[in-house]
């Protein structure tokens, strides 16, 4: 069966090709603005929705023509996106873009516009750009998302659409409880570390942090914008260096588990968490979201349905802790501190977590 992959290589463009990356990053994010701003000016005017694109601003702005137009028109897909994800899914509302967030764009493959040969890639506007391909790529190109981060470095997704092959069956079914002290608890019994790849460079991510500081003091003092203080810039990249490290680390260790995860079990079963409910608690929140849950369910969903496996996810209000994992009577809610305790019922010792991921699989195949 046909599944949609994308594989993501880092772009080495000259100078003219960065000059033409950062023109398609502003003219996406100018576009998308302009379009937001006048459907609320509209709504607020008429009280009825505005249907414009990207094609009618070209008149007004005539330097939009000189980036790839499909860039814009990707624009005005993802902002109508958008706004049906507010109507119907309760998404918050569309926002304006700034050029302090993440910059990209997304360009179509049309009659080979995007193409990859050797050790290059073809794109619309751009040319031929230097690439270093660590793994080959099967299947139709379909699109490319060029975007740039707080380091310098331009990055390629390419999505291709191509015949995935479904991973043997093992007759294995696996509950998983996640946590805080240990990453994943398995229904098998096996505990799986932390890494805490945010608090290992917490000393490190500080002091330079404190460093860049008093650097944007002194620049203030001096009267100077921080984007012409080469000293702040210079130590602005140090720290967004740290950052893509611990980020690099954290993507490596969720890819290789949910790899594994995927690999060795057809039904994984997990639980339905509210990461951004739960990050609302002060004290937990920095664990929390250098934990990633959400990242690692979304990798188990999209592999599972690449290699033929089944994620099946409980509600989060389900009293895994509660409910003995032998007899199936609920001995109450218990607190965080304790971790082990004995059933009354049937005099089976528990360790907390294990017992939770045993009852998710249990819980998880009576849905499935």
């Amino acid at each position: 069966m046909k599944k949609q992959k994308a594989y993501k290589f880092r772009l080495y463009p000259n100078l003219k090709q960065r000059i033409l990356f950062e023109k398609t990053f502003g003219c996406s994010r100018f576009i998308w603005n302009q379009m937001l701003a006048d459907r609320i000016a509209h709504y607020e005017e008429t009280g009825a929705s505005l249907k414009n694109t990207p094609a009618q601003y070209k008149k007004e702005f005539p330097w939009l023509k000189e980036v790839d137009s499909l860039a814009l028109a990707n624009v005005q897909l993802n902002l109508n996106k958008a706004y049906k994800s507010f109507f119907q899914s309760g998404f918050g509302f569309p926002r304006f873009k700034s050029k302090k967030a993440a910059q990209s764009y997304k360009t179509n493959n049309q009659n080979g516009t995007v193409a990859l040969l050797d050790r290059k890639v073809k794109l619309p506007k751009i040319g031929w750009v230097k690439i270093k391909v660590h793994r080959q790529v099967r299947g139709l190109i379909k699109s490319a998302t060029i975007s740039k981060i707080a380091t310098g470095k331009y990055f390629i997704s390419i999505l291709c659409e191509e015949e995935i092959l479904s991973l043997p069956k093992t007759n294995s079914n696996l509950g998983i409880d996640l946590g805080l002290e240990n990453f994943a608890i398995l229904s098998s019994g096996e505990k799986v570390g932390n890494p805490r790849f945010l608090t290992s460079f917490s000393k490190k991510l500080a002091r330079e942090q404190k460093i860049l500081s008093r650097k944007a003091l002194l620049a203030k003092k001096k009267g100077q914008k921080l984007s012409d203080c080469r000293n702040y810039q210079k130590q602005k990249l140090k720290v967004s260096r740290i950052h893509e490290t611990i980020s690099n680390q954290r993507r490596d260790f969720l890819n290789k588990l949910s790899a594994e995860l995927i690999k060795n079990h057809d039904v994984i079963c997990i639980e339905d968490l509210a990461s951004k409910n739960l990050m609302k608690n002060h004290h937990l929140a920095r664990a929390i979201g250098d934990v990633s849950w959400y990242e690692f369910v979304r990798q188990l969903n999209y592999k599972a349905d690449w290699y033929g496996k089944k994620i099946v996810q409980i509600s989060r209000w389900f009293p895994s802790s509660q409910l003995c994992s032998h007899c199936g009577i609920s001995s109450g809610k218990k607190p965080l501190s304790i971790r082990e305790w004995t059933c009354e019922h049937c005099d089976t010792h528990h360790d907390r977590d294990i017992n939770a991921s045993v009852n998710i699989l249990k819980e998880g195949l009576r849905l499935a």
